[in-house]
């Protein structure tokens, strides 16, 4: 059970995070968002957030082993595209973010594969993921389980 219902009780501030993703699932590729978001929830270790994000990958056709590997994406480099491991590397860096997260050597790897617009976009999918995974983990929004969403 969920503490508070932010579209309920902060609407104003609930509506601006839910701009942000609508900008941020335009400006992404959707495969490429998908793998984003689930790997700043595993970082960011929210449940709720991790189990929707490898569900919607996998209904977009993301296969089951990348979205697997996605926890250890440095250790199964085979199974994404080059573009998508230096996304999924400038998704750590700004989750962890400390005084040398964000390296010229990150940044200059993604900027190989995105133009500057595209790499705006993906840093302000970066950010709203990591919005969503704080207001999830705050109010301890849990994974849905019933006839919808069964386990199986």
């Amino acid at each position: 059970m969920t503490r508070i219902d932010m579209a309920r009780t902060n609407k104003l501030g609930y509506a601006a995070v839910i701009g942000m993703e609508a900008y941020s699932s335009k400006a992404v590729e959707k495969r490429l968002y998908e793998l984003i978001k689930l790997r700043a929830s595993i970082l960011n270790g929210c449940g709720y957030c991790v189990d929707m994000h490898a569900t919607d990958g996998a209904k977009r056709g993301i296969p089951q082993r990348t979205l697997h590997a996605v926890g250890a994406w440095q250790h199964a480099k085979n199974l994404f595209e080059p573009k998508e491991l230096a996304a999924l590397a400038l998704t750590d860096a700004i989750t962890k973010l400390g005084p040398d997260t964000v390296t010229d050597e990150i940044w200059d790897a993604a900027a190989e594969h995105f133009s500057e617009s595209e790499l705006g976009g993906i840093v302000m999918a970066i950010c709203t993921i990591n919005v969503w995974n704080r207001i999830a983990i705050a109010t301890e929004m849990a994974p849905p389980v019933d006839e919808k969403n069964p386990i199986v």
